[in-house]
């Protein structure tokens, strides 16, 4: 699947929709955590990010563009490669390697991100602790993940997998985290939360953020 990951209508399509609300999200939480003014266009300048589970660079490039300096890290060596090519014809500097949270080492990032990454992981609550352990004083932590809900399995299980709107076979719902389950595990790794906001649907405007958490949902942390 590496090579269709920037293809806006291949197997990837549901990220790509999901991005714009993701980068809202992430600028709001930015802006608030900074103090920033909302109407810069490098609130990241002189800080770095690090991307868990970055695939291939859909989230590394737009944070790139807002200044940061990014690390790209996925477990997928595939993945690697294809985002190394599309930043090199992108015109971006952005640092990718292969492998976990613990191939950044000593490293501590201003703004760690890792998006609908945890659910699958084998180990959430390690997963978490090696995010944790890679931010930097006064940084930002930011995830989102689906819930577990009867509304989750029928939206993302049944339907988009189903339908095959994205890969059957992507999701077990059993591993979905709800907030809570999500919070204690941030709790546990030493980090504050502190915002949870869902993400949700509407057929009108697509992806959107919301209130409802029923769906999936993002959590900010701080230490």
């Amino acid at each position: 699947m590496a090579a269709d990951w920037w293809s806006p209508t291949g197997s990837s399509a549901m990220l790509h929709r999901l991005n714009p609300v993701r980068l809202s999200y992430l600028r709001e939480r930015i802006d608030a955590h900074w103090q920033l003014d909302d109407t810069g266009f490098t609130p990241l300048a002189g800080k770095t990010a690090l991307d868990v589970g970055c695939g291939a660079g859909l989230l590394c490039e737009p944070l790139t563009r807002l200044g940061a300096v990014v690390t790209g890290v996925d477990a997928a060596p595939e993945n690697i490669a294809m985002a190394q090519a599309h930043a090199i014809q992108s015109g971006l500097s952005i640092h990718y390697r292969a492998g976990s949270v613990d191939s950044v080492g000593d490293e501590r990032f201003d703004l760690v991100t890792s998006l609908e990454v945890i659910e699958h992981v084998s180990d959430p609550a390690g997963f978490v602790a090696g995010l944790a352990a890679a931010l930097a004083p006064g940084g930002l932590l930011v995830l989102s993940t689906p819930n577990r809900t009867a509304l989750s399995r029928l939206a993302m299980i049944a339907l988009a997998e189903g339908t095959g709107r994205i890969p059957k076979g992507t999701h077990d719902w059993d591993k979905f985290l709800t907030p809570g389950e999500l919070t204690a595990l941030i709790e546990a790794a030493g980090l504050r939360v502190i915002d949870t906001r869902g993400l949700g649907f509407s057929v009108a405007k697509g992806f959107v953020l919301s209130e409802d958490v029923g769906l999936d949902y993002f959590v900010t942390a701080v230490r």
